[in-house]
């Protein structure tokens, strides 16, 4: 169908009994990495009887490429081991066409028979359209063997009480600041500061003429916008939902301030010493590509910065101070809680008996660990006992204590306003965030309206997409 042609795929053929591959680079593209990597004894028992069996499988693709290869060959040793045969496609989740794409082939009988992908940004609009095999039996049989996953994971998998995803990976969300830079000027490192502090902070640590730009958070259509935008608002007080997740909310007094607090960093001359060049059309790969370019001093992303820097020797990891985020008005703790990259299987699915066997595989044991090595703190076990299964995870990088904290964060985290975050999942919200209807209400405050009708504009946007999903208003 339209659309397949868009995904990189990448199949693999079982054709052993057993078998542990290592993958070579090529083109000067990095190799894999060297985790032996094996299917445990009881998941070929339970595959004997699939022997001959194919599976179609979509991935989010993971911003470090080596992580992408170790994936790949964690999918060739179970494929060879087991005598099957999967069928990898690669799909960004920033496109925002995914759950479009996924709806079509599903509707015309020819979709993956699973996926995995934010659980956060995108269960909730497939549920909502029914196309997600009940897994409650699989998250089950797993708890027995890995303990409790990431507290998040209870908001965005489970519709009615039921699952309908199985945590794969957890994601953590993190800020990062010039630590050099801050010990310069005499400012504090801290767990946490206001929208505000940083905001003067990083005016204070710029000079252009020494290529230090303060500020490295876009507000350009981006996933890493999105969240910086949303970010702000629910600290200010607003949300764009209320909290079942079906009512919109978005015009409010607290969400006018946030968004004239944001363009005021964009159009107010006093802060364009700490605005880099471009910023203004970022993408989601810009602040990362920035930062290591050591440009920065202050940028909003997951772990994907980090393991960037850390893997490929960059200064900018030793001069990094990782922190929670931001608080505001509403709020004096940062809403830190992450996502987990999150399988799902697909109705319909042609094997889903193979497909639920090859997530039970990749959330543990070394068809993780080669994954997680090659993109350190952003690829993190969301299962509380595989924390335990390896020294990495304990004591390969000094942040990994704080990320796995963050998979524990007791929940919900409640503003002055009443809202509670993480809210119930809204495929309304999803659709909306996905629409980047954010991005594009601060594009026309810096290009001159009124934050205040800007944000009436993007409620009247917001409420059809949430009439759309079938939540009328």
């Amino acid at each position: 169908m339209e659309g397949k042609q868009d995904w990189s795929r990448r199949s693999f053929l079982g054709m052993s009994a057993l078998g542990v591959l290592g993958l070579t680079g090529c083109g000067g593209e990095p190799a894999a990495p060297q985790v032996d990597v094996q299917v445990p004894k009881e998941l070929l028992d339970q595959a004997a009887g699939l022997r001959g069996g194919s599976v179609g499988m979509l991935s989010q693709k993971l911003y470090a490429e080596a992580a992408n290869k170790a994936l790949d060959k964690s999918l060739q040793v179970f494929a060879q081991a087991t005598g099957t045969t999967i069928r990898n496609d690669l799909v960004s989740g920033d496109a925002g066409d995914m759950v479009a794409k996924m709806d079509a082939e599903v509707k015309a009988g020819t979709s993956r028979d699973l996926a995995f992908m934010s659980d956060r940004r995108f269960v909730g609009q497939l549920h909502n359209l029914g196309h997600l095999t009940d897994v409650t039996d699989v998250v089950e049989e797993m708890r027995k063997l890995y303990g409790e996953p990431a507290t998040e994971a209870a908001n965005y998998c489970v519709f009615d009480g039921r699952w309908y995803a199985i945590p794969y990976h957890f994601i953590a969300t993190g800020m990062y600041l010039r630590k050099d830079w801050y010990e310069e000027k005499g400012l504090p490192l801290k767990p946490h500061y206001t929208w505000e502090e940083l905001r003067d902070n990083a005016l204070a640590v710029s000079d252009p003429a020494k290529r230090r730009f303060g500020w490295g958070l876009t507000v350009n259509r981006s996933g890493d916008a999105n969240g910086f935008i949303n970010n702000v608002i629910n600290t200010y007080g607003g949300a764009m939902a209320d909290n079942t997740g079906t009512k919109v909310v978005f015009n409010s007094p607290e969400t006018v301030e946030a968004v004239a607090f944001i363009g005021d960093i964009y159009t107010n001359p006093k802060y364009a010493p700490m605005l880099p060049p471009g910023i203004g059309s970022w993408t989601d790969s810009s602040n990362n590509e920035n930062w290591l370019a050591q440009i920065l001093g202050l940028t909003l992303n997951q772990f994907s910065v980090y393991a960037d820097s850390k893997t490929k020797k960059n200064p900018v990891y030793a001069n990094t101070h990782v922190f929670n985020g931001a608080t505001g008005p509403a709020l004096d703790r940062p809403l830190a809680f992450g996502e987990s990259n999150s399988f799902v299987v697909f109705k319909g699915a042609k094997n889903p008996d193979l497909a639920k066997l090859v997530a039970k595989y990749m959330v543990s044991g070394s068809a993780l660990l080669g994954v997680a090595k090659e993109a350190p703190c952003l690829v993190n076990p969301s299962w509380d006992k595989v924390w335990d299964s390896d020294p990495y995870y304990t004591s390969g990088d000094p942040a990994f204590a704080a990320l796995r904290e963050q998979t524990r964060t007791p929940l919900p985290v409640t503003t002055k306003t009443g809202y509670a975050f993480p809210q119930a999942p809204s495929p309304g919200e999803q659709a909306a965030t996905a629409a980047y209807l954010l991005t594009d209400m601060m594009q026309s405050v810096i290009q001159g309206t009124r934050p205040a009708d800007a944000v009436a504009s993007t409620h009247a946007r917001i409420v059809q997409v949430f009439e759309q999903q079938g939540y009328k208003q």
